[in-house]
């Protein structure tokens, strides 16, 4: 009704696709003036094929229950890069202890499921619903059994408190979710993907949109132009083997390495 009222001005139409039809290209999305900016495209389908190239091209989807696919492209876009990384005193005082705790450690892949499932049933802050819908959790199952999406999990003394999933291409990995089951655990898990990154050479990682969370940890806006040439570029290293080692901790928690 806003746009009939001239009150806002109309976005492009969106593309509609059928499962297999190419993305339109990602300066097409809405725009900051809309009501949904860096909507690019509905429809099309969630298989690994698609999901692939959808993130290859800085598109990712994000819906609710009863709505169709939706895939966005945000500018700017909201990237932590890894040597940005804000560890405050008190959390790398606390990483320490977890580092050296028996009982306390990081998993890799060990319960993909239960972190999805766990992210799923922790809607962000400001929402009273989820978008880990079933489609997408049984979407991103198969992106985990592909070899394509991880679980970074935080353990202690045998039960999973925290962790967080994320899709890996080659050397650009997104972040997508995170969960909390005691204090710090989600931040443990962000801290161990920031470690495994800087040791495989992994310069950034992908937030999607901004939060003051994310900012608070070091996380910045940039271009969609300035995210999709990085992405490009770390799309042709050699993917890691994706095995949490407890010597990565070294690449934040040194210590002679300072806290910021």
């Amino acid at each position: 009704m806003d746009y009939i009222l001239g009150m806002l001005p109309a976005p492009p139409p969106l593309a509609w696709l059928d499962p297999g039809e190419d993305f339109p290209p990602v300066n097409q999305s809405w725009g900051a003036e809309s009501r949904a900016p860096g909507l690019l495209a509905v429809g099309g389908a969630l298989n690994v094929e698609t999901l692939c190239r959808a993130y290859r091209n800085g598109i990712f989807p994000w819906f609710s229950m009863g709505q169709p696919i939706l895939w966005w492209s945000p500018d700017p876009r909201m990237v932590l890069q890894v040597e940005a990384f804000r560890l405050h005193p008190s959390f790398k005082k606390f990483l320490r202890k977890f580092a050296r705790t028996d009982g306390c450690e990081i998993r890799i892949d060990s319960a993909f499921e239960q972190v999805i499932g766990a992210c799923a049933s922790s809607p962000r802050a400001g929402q009273s619903g989820t978008w880990i819908v079933p489609d997408m959790i049984a979407a991103y199952g198969e992106m985990h059994r592909a070899g394509h999406a991880h679980s970074v999990e935080t353990w202690m003394h045998g039960r999973l408190v925290g962790g967080l999933y994320c899709i890996a291409l080659g050397k650009s990995v997104f972040g997508e979710s995170m969960f909390s089951r005691v204090s710090e655990a989600s931040k443990v898990a962000l801290a161990a993907l920031v470690c495994f990154c800087s040791h495989h050479g992994i310069q950034q990682i992908d937030c999607q949109q901004n939060t003051a969370h994310l900012a608070s940890l070091g996380a910045c806006e940039v271009s969609r132009v300035a995210f999709i040439e990085q992405l490009t570029a770390a799309q042709t290293g050699l993917a890691p083997q994706w095995k949490f080692e407890t010597l990565y901790w070294d690449e934040l928690i040194h210590p002679d390495s300072p806290a910021t």
